[in-house]
């Protein structure tokens, strides 16, 4: 099912339907108010200038002083029925909101700038905690991807709406009001539908200090060092794209000579990238929690972050250039295409690391992570701000803000893969395997979501490992000879990915004694743990007889099992079929099609070796 069909479904629909309409109202009403203040007020330059400054920190403050409370009230409360709450508080800021535009009170419309905020600050933990409640495992990276489009097309439909409107002469704060109170009711129209979303700790004890509740909160998003470092990711996304989209006003006036609208036009691009890079990740990731795509997606960010530089460093030759008239002057469409791959790699950046922490993080503290996410984000969107404000200051042109920020980017994501070598192993995991080869699975919704599970497998290739790592929804823990565990660049996906080496009883008993120890050990810690019981790979394409040694594992700790099989891998890269003379040049079946099929678990009682090799024969079939 493609990631759109869930516009088809209650489940996903009203509520991607009232975020989406929350962030154009954002968007709508702030660049209405600017505007406003900008040129229907007639106030000095300095006066404007201290309004357009001071909008986005009213904007911003409530995250630091109500992310903590709002990531409580997601946890201990019905999400539905907070999300209805928030769309009457905004309908009243947009009534609010209405008379300051009738009147030019601007005092007002930041008092309502300030509560615009607030609600962004409680809906905050719950759009993206309400997600793994709604969906399905194989939806979540499409979800998640759905709602970052959304969230982008809103935000730019909404500016230019909001920008739009004002500026009609005569009718121009009336026009603004209607459409703000008229999207709020709307989105709270929408709110009704949203299907309940129980309190994931109803038990929770509320804290009212904000103080500490932010200090416990930050400790708790700390805690698992993985989901923490994925929120830093976030949180640098956040500060790329605020030093990126700050530039953009300058960089489009002074080196690229244009107008009002190529300053739109360029917004566009971005948003319209991001957006599109956000939905491809379904595709990409194979419906999978994929974070192999983060470091491609911080390679994608720099890349094309430097050619944004190198493209046009210097003051445009033509001044006052409307869209048109850009997109026809040489060398706009290398700009174009910069733009436009920022925002797609920053979809692949942003996505799977959203929908990482959806999935690790426990299910009860998930809103409070969000909520830290939150915080640490609106820190880094205001360091980035005196960031971008100082590189100007001393001197910097807007591309050469734009070279710095993508080298910056560089060492942070050195500094987070090498944090959790994860990221960096998935990225190797899903380069190398959608490299050699072409996969369908089948079935893989059969492995338990929670708890041990032993899966068992025909072992074909020495990409065996890490064929089922790229497929599987579960980290598992790959038992495996400890020969293909110390090949070399594969050993540091190996290790990471916590595999088990293994040894013959004649070879090496206390290797053997520890790969049954650690087995046992992962499998009480509710771990998945795949072996291999024929012992090795087949010299000849056929099953080989499964040894007693999973009869040993399930004697000593009793778990479901999982049959799987691998179908077309027999004379495919890597596979004995061919010698490692004809590995040296371009193998016989690169891009192979193969297959994986997963089979419904069984109780430990019921299988034993024979069995089970009964079992994934059946499952192979004649395919090998």
């Amino acid at each position: 099912m493609s990631q759109f069909a869930l516009l088809g479904k209650r489940r996903f629909a009203p509520f991607f339907w009232t975020q989406a309409l929350g962030a154009f109202n954002d968007s709508a009403f702030r660049n209405a108010m600017v505007m406003l203040a900008a040129f229907q007020m007639g106030l000095p330059e300095r006066q404007v200038s201290l309004y357009t400054n001071l909008a986005p920190a009213l904007f911003i403050l409530p995250y630091f002083l109500f992310s903590a409370t709002a990531g409580q009230l997601a946890e201990k409360f019905e999400k539905t029925r907070i999300i209805r709450y928030v769309k009457l508080f905004e309908i009243a800021a947009m009534l609010l909101a209405a008379w300051g535009f009738h009147t030019h009170h601007l005092l007002l419309l930041l008092i309502v700038l300030f509560m615009m905020g607030v609600h962004s600050t409680v809906f905050g933990p719950i759009k993206y905690a309400i997600l793994p409640q709604a969906l399905k495992p194989a939806e979540l990276v499409g979800g998640n991807g759905m709602v970052e489009m959304g969230t982008q097309l809103a935000i730019l439909i909404g500016m230019i709406a909001g920008n739009a409107l004002m500026l009609l002469a005569g009718v121009g704060p009336l026009a603004s009001a209607a459409l703000t109170i008229a999207v709020a009711l709307t989105g709270y129209g929408a709110s009704r539908a949203i299907p309940p979303a129980p309190a994931t700790a109803p038990e929770l004890k509320f804290n009212w200090n904000p103080v500490s509740e932010t200090v416990r909160v930050l400790g708790i998003t700390r805690s698992d060092r993985a989901v923490f470092n994925a929120v830093l990711g976030i949180s640098w996304f956040w500060f790329f794209g605020t030093v990126l989209v700050a530039q953009l006003p300058i960089y489009t006036k002074f080196n690229l000579g244009g107008d009002g609208s190529v300053s739109t036009l360029v917004l566009t691009l971005f948003s319209l990238g991001t957006g599109v890079g956000s939905l491809m990740c379904e595709k990409m990731s194979g419906r999978r929690v994929e974070i192999g795509l983060v470091p491609l997606g911080a390679f994608g960010l720099t890349a094309f972050g430097i050619d944004l530089y190198f493209a046009r460093p210097g003051a445009a030759v033509l001044q006052g250039l409307d869209w048109q008239a850009f997109l026809h002057a040489a060398g706009s469409w290398r700009i174009v295409l910069d733009l436009t791959a920022i925002g797609v790699f920053a979809g692949f950046y942003v996505v799977p690391l959203f929908a990482f922490v959806q999935a690790r993080a426990p299910r009860e503290k998930l809103s409070r992570i969000i909520a830290g996410n939150n915080i640490i984000n609106a820190l880094l969107i205001v360091i980035a701000s005196l960031f971008g404000l100082t590189l100007g200051r001393l001197g910097m042109s807007a591309a050469e803000i734009f070279a710095v920020d993508a080298l910056l980017n560089v060492a942070v994501a050195v500094y987070i893969f090498t944090l959790v070598p994860e990221f960096l192993m998935r990225f190797i995991t899903w380069v190398l395997v959608n490299t050699l080869y072409r996969v369908r699975a089948d079935g893989v919704q059969h492995i338990p979501e929670e708890g041990a599970a032993l899966l068992v497998c025909n072992h074909v290739s020495f990409m065996d490992p890490l064929l089922l790592m790229a497929n599987l929804r579960r980290p598992a823990r790959f038992v495996m000879y400890y020969r293909i565990f110390n090949i070399p660049l594969l050993s540091f996906v190996f290790r990471t990915a916590k595999a088990i080496p293994i040894a013959g009883h004649k070879e090496d008993p206390a290797v053997l004694q520890q790969a049954y120890d650690a087995i046992d050990e992962a499998l009480a810690d509710g771990e998945v743990v795949c072996i291999f019981p024929e012992g090795g790979l087949t010299a000849d394409g056929e099953i080989a007889t499964f040894r007693p040694g999973v009869e040993k594992i399930l004697a000593r700790r009793p778990v479901p099992v999982v049959p799987m099989a691998l179908r077309g891998l027999w004379g495919s890269v890597w596979s004995r079929r061919d010698t490692m003379l004809r590995r040296a040049r371009l193998p016989r079946r690169f891009r192979a099609r193969v297959e994986l099929v997963v089979d419904t678990p069984a109780a430990p009682q019921q299988v034993s070796a024979v069995t089970l090799e009964a079992r994934v024969r059946e499952l192979r079939g004649t395919l090998a």
